[in-house]
């Protein structure tokens, strides 16, 4: 699926991927909160989004030094790694697709539209799940500590939707087109940053791009094969650590572009604040 999608390129396989995974998850978000326990995810979403932001800082820095549970290494530092890992990628990724937007537009996008595409999805799923166990009608946390892990509880949380069968095999083709649009923009950026030759406005070679997509697989196939998710978990920190500092100086060079790119437009920002607003 994504190999194809890769082959075609960004308007005419990547694009359409793309769509068709945003109008799936939103359809598959909708039918959930409207035959679920609406007012309880609704109550479930504000609470918790009180909580982040009255305990933020607190959660951040929780090791919890006395407890010695494994949720700070597992959830926060994990996801923290997982993004510097992904910065560059995803950043090069965007910015390929923006083109003719404006920064503020792109960040408005990222941060305020994929953010809130997030907390729905914790709050309609996560509210669900939490209903049913809570009212006794699934028992989520044992089929999670059980030997099938969180594929079962998936499955059984899934079952207790009405047309289980027809919202299983959506559910199923979503992660696949999730997993597709993931590795279509891993593909996509690696053939783009080994060209050799590669303006703003051409693709790489469908050739190059089918490789790296070929090589993504097979590396997924090992990891699978040598452990699952842990490998994944211990390799994104790995990969991290010597990102930030990458991080810092790209955000600085950000800066020195900007002044540079736009400077005579600060050098008359005063001229601009003070023109009526019919000029």
């Amino acid at each position: 699926m994504f190999g194809t999608s890769v082959w075609f390129g960004l308007a005419k396989g990547i694009k359409i991927l793309s769509d068709v995974n945003v109008l799936l998850a939103l359809a598959m978000l909708g039918f959930t909160f409207l035959v679920g326990p609406t007012q309880f995810m609704v109550d479930g979403w504000a609470n918790s989004f009180g909580q982040m932001v009255t305990h933020f800082i607190t959660m951040s820095t929780w090791t919890d030094p006395v407890g010695k549970s494994t949720f700070f290494k597992d959830w926060t530092v994990f996801y923290w790694a997982w993004w510097i890992a992904y910065a560059p990628m995803m950043g090069l990724f965007v910015a390929r697709i923006s083109r003719g937007r404006t920064i503020r537009e792109l960040i408005i996008a990222e941060l305020v539209w994929g953010s809130l595409g997030c907390w729905v999805f914790f709050a309609v799923w996560g509210g669900y799940a939490l209903d049913l166990q809570m009212g006794g009608r699934l028992d989520v946390a044992a089929i999670l500590s059980g030997t099938g892990g969180i594929p079962a509880a998936v499955q059984a949380i899934l079952g207790t939707l009405p047309m289980s069968g027809l919202v299983t095999g959506a559910f199923m083709l979503l992660c696949f087109i999730f997993l597709a649009t993931t590795l279509d923009s891993a593909a996509y950026v690696l053939a783009s940053v080994t060209s050799k030759k590669l303006s703003g406005y051409q693709e790489p070679k469908r050739g190059l791009r089918m490789t790296w997509a070929l090589v993504l697989a097979v590396v997924g196939g090992f990891l699978i094969q040598i452990g699952g998710l842990k490998p994944v978990q211990t390799s994104t920190i790995i990969v991290a650590l010597p990102l930030i500092p990458v991080l810092i100086i790209l955000a600085w060079s950000v800066m020195r572009w900007l002044r540079t790119d736009f400077a005579d437009l600060a050098d008359h920002q005063h001229l601009i604040a003070s023109q009526p607003a019919n000029s």
